[in-house]
C-alpha cells in the first residue's frame, strides 16, 4: 500500500505546504504593532524560525517514521487478514450454498417420486376397490337373483298348493252337490275291490 518512498515524499510535500501558510503569519507577526523594524532583523527572525520548524519536522520524521510505517505495515496486514477471512467466507458460504442447492435438488426429485408412489399407490387401490365392488354388486345381483327365484318358485309353489287345495275343495262341493249316498257306496266297494286285487 505505502512504501517507504511514498510516506516520505508526503512528509516533505506536507512541510512543504505548511512552511508557505505559515509565512504570512510569521510577516505580520515579525511586523509588531505598527512599529517599524529592521527588515534584515525580521528576515533572520524568520528564516531561524523557519529552521526550527524544519528541524522539529526532521525530527518528527526521524522518529515517527519507523512507528507509521510499522502502523501502516500491520494494518496493511490487518486488513489483508480480514480480506482473507472474508475469501475464505464467501467460499464457505458458496460451498455451503451448492450443498444446499444439491439437497434442494435431490429433495425435490424425492418428493417428486414419493408423489409418483403414492399416486401410482392410490391409482392401484382405487382399481382394487372399483374391482372388490364390482365383484359385491355382481354378488348382490347373484343372491337377488337366487332371492327372487325361491320366491317366485315359493309364492308358485304356494299358488299351486292353493290351488289345489281349492280343486280339492271345489271338487268336494261338486261331488257333494252330485253324488248321492249309493254313488258313494258303489265307489267304495269298486275301490275295495282294486284293493283286493292287489293284494
Amino acid at each position: 500500500m505505502f512504501d517507504k518512498t511514498s510516506i516520505t515524499s508526503f512528509m516533505i510535500r506536507g512541510t512543504g505546504c505548511l512552511l508557505v501558510l505559515l509565512l504570512p503569519v510569521a510577516a505580520l507577526a515579525a511586523g509588531g504593532g505598527g512599529e517599524h523594524a529592521d527588515s534584515g532583523a525580521v528576515l533572520k527572525d524568520f528564516l531561524y524560525r523557519c529552521f526550527n520548524f524544519a528541524l522539529l519536522v526532521g525530527i518528527l520524521v526521524y522518529f515517527l517514521r519507523k512507528p507509521i510505517r510499522n502502523g501502516l505495515r500491520s494494518r496493511r496486514e490487518e486488513i489483508e487478514t480480514v480480506l482473507a477471512d472474508a475469501q475464505a467466507a464467501k467460499e464457505a458460504a458458496e460451498a455451503k450454498y451448492r450443498e444446499y442447492s444439491e439437497k434442494l435438488e435431490k429433495a425435490t426429485e424425492e418428493i417428486e417420486g414419493i408423489s409418483a408412489a403414492i399416486r401410482r399407490e392410490g391409482e392401484l387401490e382405487r382399481d382394487k376397490i372399483l374391482q372388490h365392488a364390482r365383484e359385491m354388486s355382481e354378488k348382490i345381483l347373484q343372491e337377488a337373483d337366487a332371492r327372487a327365484a325361491n320366491a317366485v318358485d315359493r309364492a308358485r309353489d304356494e299358488l299351486q298348493a292353493e290351488a289345489a287345495q281349492l280343486a280339492v275343495e271345489l271338487a268336494e262341493e261338486y261331488l257333494k252337490k252330485e253324488f248321492s249316498a249309493n254313488d258313494q257306496k258303489r265307489l267304495v266297494k269298486e275301490y275295495m275291490q282294486k284293493v283286493g286285487e292287489l293284494h
